[in-house]
C-alpha cells in the first residue's frame, strides 16, 4: 500500500504552477494527493491565508510547513526520495529551512517575472 502524502499549494501563484506540474508527472504512484488552496471548496487544516503564505504538506498524520513540507512530498517521489531523505536529516534540515526562507524573500519578484 502506499502511503499518501497532501500537498496544498497556491494555484494563482506561477512559480507554484509549475513546480506542482513538474511534481504530478514526476508522481507516476499517485502518493501525492494535491490540493488547490485557491478553491474555496478545498478543505484545508489551518488558516487558508498561512496555508497559501507557506508551503505545507501533511504525511502520516503531521501537518509540516516550508522545508519539512517539500521534503516530504520528495520522499513520496522515488526519483527524489534521496533529496527528501537528505532534506529531512536533522543536520541538515537548517539548511533546506534557511533556504526556503530566502526563497519567500523574493518570492513576490519571482512570481512578477513569471506572470
Amino acid at each position: 500500500m502506499v502511503e499518501t502524502v497532501t500537498v496544498w499549494f497556491d494555484s494563482s501563484c506561477p512559480l507554484c504552477q509549475r513546480e506542482i506540474s513538474l511534481m504530478r508527472r514526476l508522481d507516476r504512484r499517485g502518493a501525492i494527493r494535491f490540493v488547490d488552496a485557491c478553491d474555496p471548496r478545498a478543505s484545508c487544516p489551518i488558516d487558508r491565508g498561512e496555508i497559501l503564505a507557506r508551503f505545507h504538506a501533511e504525511e502520516n498524520g503531521r501537518l509540516l510547513s516550508g522545508a519539512a513540507a517539500f521534503a516530504a512530498m520528495w520522499r513520496a517521489i522515488p526519483v527524489l526520495r534521496p533529496l527528501g531523505i537528505a532534506a529531512g536529516w536533522k543536520p541538515v534540515t537548517p539548511l533546506f529551512d534557511m533556504a526556503y526562507r530566502g526563497f519567500l524573500r523574493v518570492r513576490p519578484r519571482l512570481q512578477r517575472l513569471f506572470r
